[in-house]
């Protein structure tokens, strides 16, 4: 037990330095690259996170754990809606980009949508073949539209640094700022991916290990323990991102993780196997489309998420861990 104490400190320690360096690392290769922050954190940043969810499905469906490896993704993700946006937005407000309101809050709204469906009502209870092949196809739609808008966006930009740097009369210059070589930027980047990852996997392995000593059950370790352990990089980068005041990556890492989660993980695990469904996961999955659907219903009228709705979303997330634990 000592061990696995001292090894959680060990994992905790490499998630908040190893997401400091990644964010600092992300933000600075997104400059370098001409390629917009936001984009950085829908891809980047969401999927390096979303390595220790990975890790665990697919060893949970090729052991045939189909439990751990759906409810691993459902319990992440409404860890990541209601908690970690919430302590962001409580650190400072997260401004509801005008890109996000428009395609990915409704794409991920679809995704919970889809995925209800697919669970409950064309194949109950299972996840097949079929609608895994569905998942990875549009995580390639989504990769490839991404793709397609930071191209746009950088047009957009560029049109508008043409006009700003229209010649002048005046000669005065401004010193141009320092920046770091696009090689230092890629191994901050690479190191911080590094100590999240290993860091996750580190806090995951002996948290579920002091859990089982305590006596509790597979299936509330997997709701709970395994999917806060491995949503603890999205946790840690964002909270990084938000005191950074680095708003489009905070709010892009859990958007793009959620939907990562879903298409990514949950149409590579029923690949492997196909995937059965209990039917308790029902009330899992309305919940986490209604934490879905209420980020949604923010951006309709707020620019921003303020930190009394961070607050409420906090909140609603400890009255979630409690229902879960009392239930099983």
């Amino acid at each position: 037990m000592f061990l696995n104490i001292l090894l959680l400190v060990i994992g905790l320690i490499l998630l908040v330095k190893g997401a400091d360096f990644f964010v600092d690392g992300s933000s600075k290769l997104a400059k370098a690259l001409k390629i917009p922050p936001l984009i950085i954190g829908l891809t980047l940043v969401s999927l390096g996170t979303s390595a220790p969810e990975a890790s665990v499905s697919i060893n949970s469906s090729l052991n045939g754990m189909n439990d751990m490896s759906i409810s691993n993704v459902i319990g992440s993700n409404i860890f990541n809606t209601f908690l970690i946006i919430g302590i962001s937005s409580l650190i400072c407000p997260l401004v509801i980009g005008t890109d996000v309101k428009k395609y990915d809050l409704p794409i991920l709204l679809l995704l919970n949508i889809i995925l209800l469906i697919f669970c409950f009502v064309i194949t109950p209870y299972t996840l097949d073949i079929f609608e895994s092949i569905s998942f990875l196809i549009l995580l390639v739609s989504y990769i490839l539209f991404l793709i397609a808008r930071t191209t746009r966006l950088n047009k957009k930009k560029a049109k508008k640094m043409t006009k700003e740097l229209m010649p002048a009369n005046n000669t005065i210059t401004n010193k141009p700022k320092k920046e770091l070589p696009l090689w230092v930027s890629i191994i901050l980047a690479i190191l911080g991916l590094a100590g999240v990852i290993f860091g996750g996997d580190l806090v995951v392995n002996n948290v579920s290990s002091i859990a089982k000593n305590l006596g509790m059950s597979e299936s509330l370790v997997g709701l709970t323990i395994v999917s806060v352990g491995t949503s603890l990089p999205e946790l840690v980068t964002s909270v990084v991102a938000s005191v950074k005041k680095e708003n489009d990556i905070a709010l892009g890492n859990v958007i793009g993780s959620n939907i990562f989660n879903i298409v990514f993980i949950l149409g590579l695990s029923s690949t492997i196997s196909t995937l059965t469904v209990s039917s308790t996961i029902l009330v899992d999955l309305v919940i986490m489309l209604l934490s879905a659907l209420i980020i949604f219903i923010i951006s309709r009228f707020s620019k921003n998420i303020k930190k009394w709705q961070g607050a409420m979303f906090v909140a609603m997330y400890v009255a979630y861990l409690i229902y879960i634990i009392v239930r099983n």
